[in-house]
C-alpha cells in the first residue's frame, strides 16, 4: 500500500479502495442500527403469531379486543362478543390483552 502513495504524484490523492472506506463504513452503520434490531423484531413478532392458540384472548392492530375461537394458517376467528365473530388475518393480532403489544401499529 505504501508503494502506491509513494507512487502518486505530488498533490494527487492515492486512488483505489481508500475511495470507498466511507461508503462502506456507512453500510456498516446501517446494518447495525436499522437492519439487524428490524430483524430481531421480525423474528419476534413471527414467534408471537405461531404460538397462538384457541382461547387467548388478544387485541387486533386496529383495537378490537377479543378471544380466538379458530384458528387458520392464514387467518384467526376472533369472538369479540356474545354470537359476535370476526375473521382477521393472523398479522393484524397485536399482542395479547395485558401484554405489552409485539406488533406495532404502522401510524
Amino acid at each position: 500500500m505504501t508503494y502506491l502513495i509513494a507512487m502518486a504524484a505530488p498533490g494527487q490523492s492515492p486512488g483505489g479502495l481508500w475511495q470507498f472506506l466511507p461508503f462502506a463504513l456507512i453500510l456498516i452503520i446501517f446494518y447495525f442500527l436499522i437492519l439487524q434490531p428490524m430483524k430481531k423484531r421480525q423474528k419476534k413478532v413471527q414467534e408471537f403469531q405461531s404460538t397462538l392458540s384457541v382461547g387467548d384472548r388478544v387485541v387486533t392492530t386496529s383495537g378490537i379486543y377479543g378471544q380466538i375461537t379458530k384458528l387458520n394458517e392464514k387467518t384467526v376467528q376472533v369472538q369479540i362478543a356474545d354470537k359476535v365473530r370476526i375473521e382477521v388475518a393472523r398479522a393484524a393480532i397485536g399482542g395479547r390483552q395485558g401484554e405489552e403489544p409485539v406488533v406495532e401499529n404502522q401510524n
